[in-house]
């Protein structure tokens, strides 16, 4: 089936990286799954078969569990006409592979050979209830109090009640005093969440990342001593950048033999199926279509994606991301460097399409912020880290270990972040950036941001259930740097659009109007906390430009009083989805920048 000149190149690469020779073969696109299994099952005098989905006997598949036939790469499919138990594997059907297997099923078997894609998918379909409710349920079942299922336990419904109620009898005996007082804790908690970050960018710009990556010590990798690598990238109604990202991630700099790609689709997105197939990924590609089920959301699909990674380290990308093609081999290496007890390690994000409007310009400032100052700055001082939504680099066993994603919680990597921290383990950065396309639409950037919010107040009410046990665990400072980053932020948004309504108020109405509902010392404490805060932000959102050298960003800064007033109407909405529809995941619609990349 092939050539001379096509075997010695395979020989050559299998060699270099210590792989096996199917897998090389495959990955250099000289032969099918299909062709190298048929000949295998020839070489080892078994049969070759393909999956009928219709052929699958629950009662059979049901001899085995999951975890194991995951585990050991074979799954009972059915009986043939004599009675024995067809065995699907894509392993050499060896006669102690055969007695291990009847050992565990207590009949006899046939062992008929199928791909790896094959044998993958048949477990997919023969154990799709168990694959939906271990990826939906896996955490809750474990710990509850760790899930985003239930918005408040009891305890936060008692404490919630019972703190309206005493606001609201306070409000109709003291209602001047009680608006006054109010007042006064919005301003406080506007300026201690924004003086927070403040303090850590200022940290994080005299730093250098903790895993510190140099072109030497990539020229100076083996690729034989690089690990299994899996890519997951979840896509739900992405059928316009298919294309771009098959490209994208064919520029990974990774032996394509030890690169696993897994494409995570939902069952009813026909159109992003189609367009994936007909792009024609390379092998190092697998299709995965996670069964339909509710929630119907990203950190569901990647959860399908954990239970199938054969990786020693896994990283999430979305779909339009651009990661650095060296970017593997740093994390790699930035896994070798790391403090023990890290679990992940957070690339940078930024935009390609930074210049396209104002709202990409003040998207990008953002980021680079948040990702270059911000980060850096929480790992230095051993803060929890909140992660990105994608280029999040994990060590797989460790993440299975910490029960995967939360399923209902809609800002899943942020919620993983604090996870990681309350089990007393760590999470790092690298050196290295994938670029994304920053939202150019404005009702787009309030879906997402809104939904984003959403999930840091969902993720605020899951980790305070039980305050005491985070801070014991993860130690006083994490748990209170937890309280300021995650529950600060949607606070400190809550907060604008009453501290700049009090502020217009202040220049409109008379002042004994004024007088008569606040002290004088309120409004002049809220004014100052208005304008210092802001002028905070202005100032880091000004050093965001600098690292990247992108100068012509620093004067659009002083736009980040408005755009924190879309922060706070999009934090509203989150606060009534939270209410309403606390697990509906908002989609953000991507591919469309008008900009080439």
């Amino acid at each position: 089936m092939i050539t001379e000149a096509q075997l010695d190149e395979a020989l050559f690469a299998r060699a270099r990286s210590d792989s096996r020779l199917g897998p090389v073969l495959l990955s250099l696109n000289f032969l099918t799954p299909r062709e190298l299994y048929v000949a295998l099952a020839a070489v080892w005098g078994a049969d070759y078969a393909e999956i009928d989905p219709n052929a699958f006997d629950p009662d059979v598949v049901a001899m085995v569990d999951l975890e194991q036939a995951l585990r050991e790469g074979w799954i009972p499919t059915h009986r043939d006409e004599s009675g024995a138990i067809i065995v699907m594997t894509s392993q050499r059907p060896s006669e102690q592979l055969r007695t291990d297997i009847e050992l565990t099923l207590r009949e006899v078997v046939r062992i008929v050979v199928g791909s790896e894609w094959e044998v993958s998918r048949a477990i997919q379909l023969g154990y799709r209830d168990a694959v939906v409710e271990k990826a939906t349920l896996s955490l809750w079942r474990s710990d509850s109090s760790a899930s985003a299922r239930s918005v408040l336990d009891r305890s936060q419904k008692l404490a919630g009640g019972l703190v309206a109620l005493l606001l609201i009898t306070c409000a109709i005996l003291w209602p001047r005093e009680v608006i006054a007082i109010l007042a006064l804790v919005v301003s406080l908690g506007f300026l201690m969440g924004i003086a927070f970050k403040f303090v850590m960018c200022m940290t994080g710009a005299r730093m250098e990342f903790e895993a510190i990556v140099t072109d030497d010590d990539i020229s100076e990798l083996r690729e034989d001593e690089l690990p299994i690598y899996t890519v997951l990238v979840p896509c739900y109604k992405e059928s316009e950048i298919v294309s771009q990202l098959v490209d994208n991630l064919g520029a990974l700099d990774y032996p394509v033999e030890k690169l696993e790609i897994l494409l995570l689709l939902e069952a009813d997105d026909v159109e992003t199926l189609e367009a994936a197939k007909a792009s024609k990924p390379p092998r190092t590609v697998t299709i995965v279509v996670t069964p339909d089920g509710q929630p119907k959301t990203k950190p569901k699909a990647c959860n399908v994606g954990l239970l199938l990674a054969k990786g020693k380290y896994l990283v999430i990308y979305d779909a339009e991301d651009r990661p650095d093609p060296d970017q593997l081999k740093r994390a790699v290496i930035g896994f070798r460097k790391a403090r023990e007890g890290t679990v992940c390690l957070q690339a940078a994000l930024n935009y390609f399409n930074a210049e396209e409007n104002a709202l990409t310009r003040m998207f990008t400032l953002e980021y680079s912020f948040w990702f270059d100052y911000m980060l850096p700055g929480l790992d230095a001082r051993a803060m929890p880290i909140p992660l990105g939504g994608t280029s999040n680099h994990f060590d797989t066993a460790a993440l299975r270990e910490l029960g995967g994603w939360d399923p209902f919680n809609v800002t899943e990597d942020a919620d993983l972040g604090i996870r990681v921290a309350a089990r007393g383990k760590h999470v790092g950065v690298i050196d290295s950036t994938t670029f994304e396309e920053a939202n150019r639409a404005y009702g787009n950037w309030i879906r997402q941001r809104s939904r984003w919010i959403k999930g840091y107040m969902q993720t605020t009410l899951v980790h305070s259930r039980h305050p005491v046990k985070l801070a014991r665990e993860a130690g006083i400072g994490q748990a209170l740097g937890f309280a300021m980053l995650i529950g600060g932020t949607a606070v400190s948004f809550l907060a604008v659009i009453p501290l700049y309504a009090l502020f217009v108020a202040s220049l409109i109405l008379p002042p004994h109007v004024m007088a008569g509902w606040f002290p004088g010392w309120v409004l002049w404490f809220s004014l100052l906390n208005l304008l210092v805060g802001n002028a905070l932000m202005i100032w880091v959102s000004m050093m965001g430009a600098f690292r990247r050298r992108r100068y012509w960003l620093v004067l659009w800064a002083l736009l980040n009083p408005l755009y924190w007033l879309m922060h706070s109407i999009a934090t509203y909405k989150g606060l009534f989805q939270l209410i309403t529809r606390p697990h509906y995941w908002e989609k953000t619609a991507h591919g469309l920048t008008n900009v080439d990349h």
